[in-house]
């Protein structure tokens, strides 16, 4: 009986701890800096097509801003890749309203950070 009382207290909290980690449509992340001069996990546009279309190319302007999960999507890999809007209904750098991420690698490396 002890048993068993071990292995369902085991699975409850199992199934807790993963359905923290599951993203819904309409929360709020925000973005924040990285150690190295680009984003790994959101797909910005690369630095030589901000150059193109006129904007500075670095990525200050998206540090600190607050956006929406607008679509959740989970490939067959099992990868979660979420479609993202600014809160404010702001473009990025002035010309890409959505842009994509892998959900979970971008909370492991801080580049997303959700709102409490």
């Amino acid at each position: 009986m002890k048993k068993l009382f071990i292995t369902v207290l085991f699975l409850g909290f199992t199934i807790f701890l993963s359905a923290q980690n599951t993203p819904q449509v309409g929360d709020e992340l925000v973005i924040k800096a990285t150690e190295s001069s680009t984003y790994e996990h959101i797909d910005f546009p690369k630095p030589n097509i901000l150059i193109k279309r006129g904007s500075v190319a670095n990525y200050k302007s998206v540090v600190g801003n607050t956006v929406v999960i607008e679509e959740v999507n989970t490939k067959a890999d099992g990868t979660v890749v979420v479609v993202l809007k600014q809160k404010d209904g702001g473009k990025f750098f002035n010309f890409k309203k959505k842009v994509t991420a892998d959900y979970n690698a971008a909370i492991a490396a801080k580049e997303l950070v959700a709102v409490k």
